[in-house]
C-alpha cells in the first residue's frame, strides 16, 4: 500500500505540479476527518506519515482513568496494562486505528478531502503560474466564441478576450494561434479568470522586447509608444550605445524584425521615430513623415506650435488628425500645426519676415543715390577721355616720326 501511495503521489507531483509535501499534508487532514466521522471528534487524533516511504500510523491519545467515562479520550488502567504494563493512572496512551475500521461514509469523506485540496493546490499553482505573467505577452489558441468574446486556451487555463479588448474588425478562427497581452489574473472559487488583450500599448511593446535583441537587453530602451490599435502605433526608441542605431535595430535586416510585429498585428502600421530630450525636436521626429519648418514648443504649459510646407499639411495632420493625434499621445504634448501660409496670416511665423528685415538693413547700409552714381560715372568717362587722348597723341607722334625716318634713308 505504501509503495502504490509513493507513486500515486510522485505521479501527481509531476502532471499537476503540485509538492509531495502538500499531498501528504492532504492525506494527514483527511485521515483526522474519517476519525472525526468514525469516532464523533478529533481532537486527540494524531497521523504521521513518513514522507520517504509513505508508510502512515494513525492513532488516539488516551488519558489512563480507573473509570472510563467516556471512551474516545479516556482508557481504564486495565486496557492500558495490556498495550505496555509500565502506564500509570494520567498517563497518555497511543491507541492505534486501523484505516480499515472506518466506514463507507468516513472513507468517502476522506476521498474527498485529499481530492478537494489537490484541486485547491492545482488552482493555486495555476494562479501563480499566470500572475506572474501578468503585463506580459503570451501565445494561445482560439478555442471559440462566447457570444462577443473569445475563449482563448493558454496550455493549463483558459482566458477571456472582450469585446473591448479586441482589435475592431479582427476576426479569429477555431485552433488559430495568436498573441495576448495578460491585463489581469483574478482568483475564484472555479479557478483564476485570466483577462487578455490585443489592445493594449503594451502588446508592441513587448513584441518588440521578444524581436528585438537589443530591446531586450536593453541596449535600446522605448520612451514612449502611442497606439491606435489595428490602425497605427507611433514608437520612440533612444539607444544606450553610441554605436548603436535605435531605428535601425527595431527595422531589422531589410525591415525583417518590425515586419514580424506588422504580421502579428495583421498588418497595423508602426511607425519608429528617435527620442530626444528636446521637446522641439521630439515632437519634429513625431510628426514624420511629415516634414516640419519650425516648432515652438512650450515645456511648462506642455504645448506646442508647429509650421509645416503647405503641401505637408494634410500629412502631418494624418487621415481624420490620427498623425497628430498619435505625435501628440507620444509627446505628451498638445500640438497646434500651421501651414506656413496660415501661420504668415496668423502673424505666428516671424522667422523669415525677421531675415526679410535685417535684408533690408543691410540694403539700406550700402545703397547709393543716383545723383551719386551719376557723378562717379561722369568722372569715370573724364578720366577715360584723357587717358584715351594722350594714347592717340602718343601713337601719332610715333608713327609720323618713323615714317619720315624711312623716307629720309630712302
Amino acid at each position: 500500500m505504501s509503495n502504490e501511495l509513493l507513486e500515486a503521489l510522485n505521479i501527481i507531483e509531476q502532471e499537476k505540479n503540485i509538492s509531495k509535501e502538500t499531498l501528504l499534508e492532504a492525506i494527514e487532514n483527511s485521515l483526522v476527518t474519517a476519525c472525526k466521522n468514525h469516532f464523533g471528534k478529533s481532537d486527540n487524533v494524531k497521523v504521521e506519515i513518513d514522507p520517504q516511504t509513505c508508510a502512515f500510523q494513525c492513532y488516539q491519545e488516551k488519558t489512563v482513568v480507573d473509570e472510563v467515562m467516556d471512551p474516545v479520550e479516556e482508557i481504564s488502567l486495565a486496557a492500558a496494562h495490556q498495550i505496555n504494563g509500565n502506564y500509570q493512572l494520567g498517563d497518555i496512551v497511543r491507541v492505534e486505528v486501523k484505516s480499515k475500521e472506518f466506514g463507507r461514509i468516513a472513507t468517502q469523506n476522506a476521498k474527498n478531502v485529499i481530492l478537494q485540496k489537490i484541486r485547491e493546490e492545482e488552482r493555486k499553482v495555476i494562479f501563480d503560474e499566470y500572475n506572474s505573467k501578468e503585463k506580459d505577452v503570451v501565445t494561445g489558441v482560439v478555442q471559440r466564441y462566447i457570444g462577443k468574446n473569445v475563449s482563448i486556451n493558454l496550455g493549463k487555463a483558459d482566458a477571456l478576450l472582450t469585446e473591448s479588448e479586441q482589435i475592431k474588425g479582427e476576426v479569429f478562427k477555431p485552433t488559430e494561434r495568436i498573441k495576448v497581452y495578460i491585463l489581469e489574473v483574478k482568483s475564484t472559487s472555479k479557478g483564476p479568470k485570466i483577462l487578455v488583450s490585443r489592445t493594449h500599448p503594451e502588446l508592441v511593446k513587448r513584441l518588440f522586447e521578444s524581436e528585438v535583441t537589443e530591446v531586450k537587453e536593453g541596449i535600446v530602451e522605448i520612451k514612449a509608444i502611442s497606439r491606435e490599435a489595428g490602425s497605427r502605433t507611433k514608437i520612440a526608441v533612444w539607444s544606450n550605445d553610441p554605436d548603436v542605431d535605435p531605428v535601425g535595430a527595431c527595422v531589422g535586416m531589410n525591415g525583417a524584425r518590425v515586419n514580424a510585429i506588422v504580421n502579428e498585428l495583421r498588418g497595423e502600421k508602426i511607425d519608429i521615430i528617435t527620442w530626444d530630450e528636446n521637446p522641439a525636436i521630439l515632437i519634429q521626429n513625431a510628426l514624420s513623415p511629415a516634414k516640419v519648418i519650425s516648432v515652438i514648443a512650450d515645456a511648462d504649459e506642455k504645448s506646442a506650435k508647429v509650421v509645416v510646407p503647405d503641401y505637408q499639411l494634410s500629412l502631418a495632420i494624418g487621415k481624420e488628425g490620427q498623425n497628430a493625434r498619435l505625435a501628440a499621445r507620444l509627446t505628451g504634448f498638445k500640438i497646434d500645426i500651421k501651414s506656413e501660409t496660415q501661420a504668415r496670416e496668423a502673424g505666428d511665423f516671424l522667422d523669415y519676415e525677421n531675415d526679410y528685415e535685417e535684408d533690408e538693413e543691410f540694403d539700406d547700409e550700402y545703397d547709393y543715390s543716383d545723383e551719386d552714381f551719376s557723378e562717379d560715372t561722369a568722372d569715370v568717362a573724364d578720366e577715360a577721355d584723357v587717358k584715351a587722348d594722350d594714347i592717340d597723341e602718343a601713337d601719332i607722334d610715333t608713327e609720323a616720326d618713323d615714317t619720315a625716318d624711312s623716307g629720309d634713308e630712302e
